[in-house]
C-alpha cells in the first residue's frame, strides 16, 4: 500500500536537545490522523519536516511517495499547511484575502473570483465576506485561514493546531470546516493539544511526548488499552498522595494518576468490580474520600497514563 504520508524513523535535534527521536508513522489516504501531545512534545516540528519547511536530521518522509528532501517542490504542489496563526491580511475583507491568494496561484480574474466565492459560500462567510478581516472573530479567522490553504484543493492539509486560543463554539466551527475537507477526500494531518478534538475528529492518534510516539490507535483502542473503566474520587481534605499510592499498591498493585488538582485521583481499573474493593480499602485507611464515580476512560486519562508511565520508565 503506497500511504499519503510514511514516516520512518524521523529525527531532528538542536545542539544537544533531541526534539524528535525516531518517529514512524503511517496515514492513509483520505483519513485524519491527529498528533496528540502537550506543549513542547515536538509536534510542529514534525510538521515543519513533513512540509519540507525544516529539514531532517535523519529518517525518511514520504509524500505520496514522494521524498520531502529530494522531491520538495513537487512535495509542495501536493500539500498545504495552516499553521498556529492566521496568515491573512487584517486591512483586506474575506473575500478579497481568497481573491489575492488565489491571484497569486496564476488563476485569471474570473477564476479566483469564483473560487473565493464558493469557498465563502463553504465555509460559512456570506455575511462577513466584505467586511475587514481585523474585524472578524478568532472562529471566523481560522475559517477563512483553512479556506485559503485549499484554493488549489490540495491532496494532504497539514493543521497545526488549528483552534488554539478559540472558544468551544469557534472551535467547534473549525471542526466542521475539518469534516468537510475530509469528505472531500483530502488527507488531513492534524496537531493539537486537545484531547477533546482528537476524539472528535480523528481515525487515527499518535500520542507524540517529549520527541517520541509513545502510543496510537484509534480513540477507542486507546481508551480500551488503560482499562475498561477509570475511578475518579476526590478527597475532601489535602492527603499525602505517596500514603495513597502507598496503600492501593500494597493491597491492589494499581497505577493511580494525579489530576491537576491535588484532591483528585483517577485510576484505570480493568475490571468493575475493582472499584468497589479499591473505595473500601481507601475508607478503611481513613482517607477522606469526598466523592467518587467509575466511567469511560476519555483521552484524557489515556494521555495522563501514558505520560505517567513515560516518567516512571526515565526515572
Amino acid at each position: 500500500m503506497q500511504y499519503a504520508i510514511e514516516v520512518s524513523k524521523l529525527r531532528k535535534s538542536y545542539k544537544e536537545n533531541q526534539v524528535v527521536q525516531g518517529i514512524n508513522l503511517q496515514i492513509k489516504k483520505g483519513e485524519l490522523f491527529a498528533l496528540l501531545g502537550p506543549n513542547g512534545a515536538g509536534k510542529t516540528t514534525v510538521i515543519n519536516m513533513l512540509t519540507t519547511l525544516l529539514k531532517p536530521d535523519g529518517g525518511t518522509v514520504l509524500i505520496q511517495g514522494l521524498d520531502v528532501v529530494k522531491n520538495s517542490k513537487d512535495v509542495r504542489k501536493k500539500i498545504s499547511l495552516t499553521g498556529q496563526f492566521a496568515a491573512l491580511d487584517e486591512e483586506l475583507s474575506g473575500l478579497q484575502n481568497l481573491i489575492l491568494i488565489t491571484k497569486l496561484y496564476g488563476y485569471s480574474n474570473k477564476k479566483s473570483s469564483s473560487i473565493a466565492n464558493e469557498l465563502i459560500h463553504s465555509f460559512d462567510l456570506s455575511e462577513a465576506k466584505n467586511r475587514k478581516v481585523a474585524n472578524y472573530s478568532g472562529g471566523m479567522r481560522r475559517r477563512l485561514d483553512i479556506a485559503a490553504s485549499i484554493v488549489t484543493q490540495p491532496e494532504i492539509i497539514f493543521l497545526d493546531e488549528p483552534t488554539t486560543g478559540l472558544d468551544p463554539q469557534s472551535r467547534m466551527q473549525v471542526w466542521e470546516v475539518v469534516r468537510t475537507l475530509l469528505k472531500s477526500g483530502t488527507t488531513v494531518l492534524l496537531t493539537t493539544q486537545y484531547l477533546e478534538e482528537a476524539d472528535q475528529l480523528a481515525d487515527q492518534i499518535a500520542v507524540i511526548d517529549k520527541g517520541t510516539i509513545i502510543a496510537e490507535g484509534t480513540p477507542n483502542q486507546l481508551k480500551a488499552s488503560i482499562g475498561e473503566k477509570t475511578l475518579s474520587f476526590r478527597l475532601a481534605k489535602s492527603y499525602e498522595p505517596k500514603k495513597i499510592h502507598e496503600i492501593l499498591v500494597e493491597k491492589h498493585a494499581l497505577k493511580i494518576i494525579e489530576d491537576e488538582n491535588p484532591l483528585v485521583f483517577k485510576i484505570p481499573v480493568t475490571k468493575t468490580r475493582l472499584a468497589n474493593d479499591i473505595i473500601d480499602t481507601l475508607l478503611n485507611h481513613a482517607v477522606p474520600i469526598e466523592d467518587f464515580t467509575l466511567s469511560d476512560p476519555s483521552l484524557d486519562d489515556v494521555f495522563l497514563a501514558l505520560t505517567a508511565s513515560k516518567q516512571e520508565e526515565t526515572i
